[in-house]
């Protein structure tokens, strides 16, 4: 990485001090990367703008010397704005190289929680340096600096960079990591054919913004509901990406039918293994308690009430969040990041021998029988390499497969929904009178 030294000027920004409180290093240099405040010309037309930390008053360009020449760029303000050398670094020698994690809606609730598990080390590990691309609207962008201001607050040490904009074609540069977790929430008596179509319309632009821009080998989580079919999109609108890369969140609902298995059966939901989320995130999901374990044993040896197995099991499941909103008056926040960091884990750690994962993938190949060129969430399992492979020694009863079946025939009925934003010709939507959305998508 080419780097140039930055003589600091007395007007130097408010976050650093000539007493380098940071105990980072002596030196500081200015990266030649993504770091600079980059502000559309007064004659521009675009709205969108990305910048690095947060922005104070504008100051004069300085000139940064760069292999014996001088260029002149804006000043970066913000402690982001600045790299160390961390070759020079004792306490950074054994880390990895770093890597860009991209997250769109970052100024939203869900977020808030994740950013920081993200920058903590949690997630991708005690020796893994990240950058942070937050994608946002015109009119979040002050929340954004604001979210830019609490990470830089923290003190992170692995957190080297964050940049701040509205354009994905910028924010998604080279990232290897997209958590794409911006959508429209449903209003009142919007139907569901029209979410579909205005959040399609969201993950096609953002999909093209990843084929374009993003690393050939991004590994892609759709988080904006509803988040299968959104995934779809986006992996139609991205065909230079693997479509192998990309997922839809399901892990909130395994953690849910975890925790209501371990209610029933008496024991601590670390016990319960093997659990499978089917289709859609929707109400016609299949929480799978066929295949899923408790201590090593099938859940209807330890679980003998198999009416609640067939019965209450799936519906608390489903009315999980629905209960929460109608406790604490808002929809799960901190569970959904929590979530996605397991769903992010479980791709970047190995998979514990006899164990599988839940994530909605591409059904391309898979091995049960389900229709092709869906997104459909399937046990999986994963050499810690990000990469995964579907799990192929399951059981699947006549039971399971006629709920299984439901929730392939609602998803081809979205496919159909969008085909107008997947290439696959003109839209009809014919969705049925039962409204499926999750409580808390409304």
């Amino acid at each position: 990485m080419a780097m140039a030294e930055l003589t600091t000027p007395k007007t130097t920004s408010p976050f650093l001090n000539s007493s380098s409180q940071l105990r980072l290093s002596s030196k500081l240099h200015l990266s030649n990367q993504f770091r600079h405040l980059i502000l559309p010309p007064l004659h521009a037309t675009s709205t969108s703008k990305i910048s690095c930390s947060v922005s104070q008053n504008n100051q004069a360009p300085v000139a940064v010397q760069d292999n014996g020449s001088v260029k002149t760029k804006k000043e970066c303000y913000g402690v982001f704005c600045l790299t160390y050398d961390l070759k020079a670094e004792e306490e950074t020698k054994s880390w990895k190289k770093m890597i860009s994690i991209a997250v769109s809606g970052a100024a939203g609730m869900i977020s808030n929680h994740l950013l920081f598990k993200l920058a903590s080390g949690s997630v991708f590990g005690p020796d893994q340096p990240i950058a942070l691309k937050l994608l946002g609207s015109e009119r979040s962008i002050q929340a954004l600096e604001g979210v830019a201001m609490e990470l830089e607050d923290s003190l992170f040490p692995l957190l080297r960079e964050v940049d701040i904009g509205t354009d994905p074609y910028e924010v998604f540069q080279d990232v290897e990591w997209a958590l794409l977790i911006g959508a429209k929430p449903r209003g009142p008596g919007m139907e569901r054919a029209a979410l579909l179509d205005i959040n399609g319309q969201i993950f096609a632009e953002q999909g093209k913004a990843l084929n374009a821009v993003a690393s050939p080998n991004v590994k892609v989580l759709v988080v904006g509901n509803p988040c299968n079919t959104n995934a779809l999109i986006c992996l139609k609108n991205a065909p230079n990406i693997p479509a192998k890369n990309f997922h839809a969140l399901t892990r909130l609902d395994e953690n849910r039918a975890k925790c209501q298995l371990a209610l029933k059966a008496g024991v601590f939901y670390d016990k319960v293994s093997n659990m499978t989320i089917w289709g859609n995130h929707s109400t016609t999901q299949v929480p799978d308690f066929l295949n899923a374990r408790i201590n090593g044993l099938p859940v209807k040896e330890v679980i003998t009430d198999h009416k609640w197995l067939e019965e209450g099991f799936t519906e608390s499941v489903q009315k999980r969040g629905g209960l929460l909103i109608q406790k604490w008056g808002r929809s799960s926040a901190a569970s959904t990041a929590v979530s996605i960091v397991d769903a992010i884990k479980s791709l970047v750690t190995p998979t514990p021998e006899g164990d599988w994962f839940s994530t909605g993938v591409y059904t391309n190949g898979n091995p049960y029988g389900i229709a092709e060129d869906l997104v459909f969430s399937m046990p999986c399992r994963s050499k810690g390499d990000g990469d995964y492979e579907l799990v192929k020694d399951v059981e699947i009863d006549d039971y399971l497969r006629k709920r299984i079946a439901k929730s392939e025939a609602e998803l081809l009925a979205e496919k159909q929904c969008v085909a107008h934003l997947t290439g696959d010709g003109i839209a009809f939507c014919d969705l049925g009178p039962v409204d499926t959305m999750l409580p808390g998508e409304v």
